[in-house]
């Protein structure tokens, strides 16, 4: 470790083991740290021992006889948990749940680095919008607008035109614009072309260019049809009713598959380095160096060689020190909070049509929030849980004192719950890019169920490290194969 490396990445989350990967690929010298023996950091997935041990400390000792309990004792516990939920080694359980668009960016990313060779993926079977207190399927084509009992007759026209200038649309292709320049038009003014309904509007920005707040409505349209033709072109791709696709054993397959890729190409890798720190120069303010402790660190070679013991070695960085924001804490800030909760289920998310993989969203509006509600629902033919047993998530950005009853909305779709854990997560962010730092942080997960705004940050930490984007628009998706 003793060495000077182009970059060094903490933790082993997704989007640190995603940019390790990519800049493993293009020939950088990587060294990555974690404090954790295991990947994943925060978006690892946890088996049932694992999940009662992290949020259910106390029942997790108890039911294993206390702090001095022997193997015998945690066999009794294992035994307990495999006669209300099977084998604990069959659930892998995401801490950041999140499905993938089809022909998203983190598909496209796998398919760019061959990860996607790695990983098995299977596609979602629905994809519902909330309304009235009732689910609908989400309309995302000319046919589907047509079908859809979200409208009325009139609306249901209007939407239909809106799709089919969609779909039709080519940046390069000047017929296909219609009069307008969606890098001037704002998403409202294009909404108010067609005189679409406001409710319209809403489940064309959340549901399809899965928009978290309204802020996209005054930006270029060109970025709104972008996204809803995203949707179209991965819906078309599955005859699911549903864009998202899902690895099967659950998102802590991905951070192991990038982690592999890294290493394929020369990347160092080191789990359990507690004590991992940033070492900065005082005078410029520049990251220049990451300290950790290796343990038997030797001098000299062959017989006779000296045991040092335990070491605290530096490493430096040439280009930039990578990292979320707990490796960075003078550098990051709190923005936000993510509320989540992990439901067991026995049977499938009601008013589903019984589909073992799904995402509702509930915008805000319909719930009196500021903030839309996402559910996430999986089930044991993703292999995350035993045969017969389904997984619910909820989240949603916290806005008040109570987070817990700010996901009632999703957690009332559920049908009966046999377990539920509920845990609180902090947005964090950099306070600056880090590029003149040369301190590379990323920013904390949000609470939608899809990784597009994940990748995205992924690439722009891409961007900030090596000086130039990453361009993905000539990766076919479609070689990622999916069941």
């Amino acid at each position: 470790m003793d060495e000077e490396y182009d970059a060094i990445i903490l933790g082993t989350g997704l989007k640190e083991c995603l940019l390790a990967g990519v800049l493993s690929k293009e020939g950088y010298k990587i060294l990555h740290l974690d404090r954790n023996a295991y990947y994943g950091a925060e978006s690892a997935s946890l088996n049932l021992k694992q999940l009662f041990e992290k949020f259910r400390p106390e029942e997790f000792s108890s039911a294993k006889g206390g702090e001095n309990s022997s193997k015998e004792s945690e066999k009794v516990f294992e035994e307990k948990l495999k006669e209300k939920y099977g084998r604990w080694q069959d659930w892998n359980i995401d801490m950041v749940p999140k499905m993938m668009m089809g022909n998203g960016l983190l598909v496209k990313l796998l398919v760019h680095t061959g990860v996607h060779n790695y990983v098995s993926f299977k596609a979602s079977e629905g994809s519902y919008v909330f309304k009235q207190g009732k689910l609908f399927k989400v309309p995302a084509t000319d046919k589907d607008a047509l079908r859809s009992p979200l409208m009325g007759m009139f609306e249901k026209l209007r939407a239909r035109s809106f799709f089919v200038f969609v779909q039709d649309y080519d940046e390069t292709r000047v017929e296909t614009h219609k009069g307008y320049d969606l890098r001037t038009m704002t998403s409202r003014q294009l909404y108010k072309e067609y005189g679409l309904a406001d409710e319209t509007i809403e489940f064309i920005g959340h549901a399809l260019a899965l928009y978290t707040d309204e802020r996209y409505m005054d930006f270029p349209a060109i970025h709104m049809v972008k996204a809803v033709k995203l949707y179209e072109e991965s819906l078309a791709r599955f005859n699911t009713g549903s864009p998202y696709i899902y690895p099967l054993y659950g998102l802590g397959e991905l951070p192991q598959g990038f982690a592999r890729l890294s290493a394929v190409y020369g990347g160092t890798y080191m789990l359990n380095k507690p004590d991992a720190e940033v070492k900065w120069n005082e005078e410029t303010g520049e990251a220049i160096g990451v300290s950790a402790t290796m343990e038997d660190e030797t001098v000299g070679a062959g017989e006779g060689e000296e045991k040092k013991g335990p070491q605290v070695v530096t490493a430096k960085a040439k280009h930039a020190i990578v990292g979320d924001p707990s490796y960075f804490p003078k550098h990051s800030v709190q923005v936000g909070s993510v509320a989540r909760a992990l439901c067991f289920l026995s049977h499938p998310i009601d008013n589903v049509e019984n589909a073992h993989s799904v995402q509702i969203i509930i915008p805000a509006s319909q719930v009196g929030r500021k903030n839309d509600v996402y559910v996430f629902g999986c089930s044991y033919m993703h292999n995350v849980c035993a045969k017969g047993r389904y997984v619910a998530f909820v989240s949603t950005n916290v806005e008040t004192a109570n987070p817990e009853q700010e996901l009632a909305s999703g957690l009332s779709l559920l049908g009966t719950i046999d377990e539920k854990f509920v845990h609180i997560c902090p947005i964090m962010a950099p306070t600056t890019d880090g590029i003149k730092e040369k301190a590379i942080i990323s920013r904390g997960y949000d609470a939608t169920t899809h990784f597009e705004s994940t990748v995205r940050d992924v690439l722009d930490m891409y961007r900030r490290v090596t000086g130039k984007q990453l361009d993905l628009s000539q990766i076919d998706a479609n070689e990622a194969a999916t069941e």
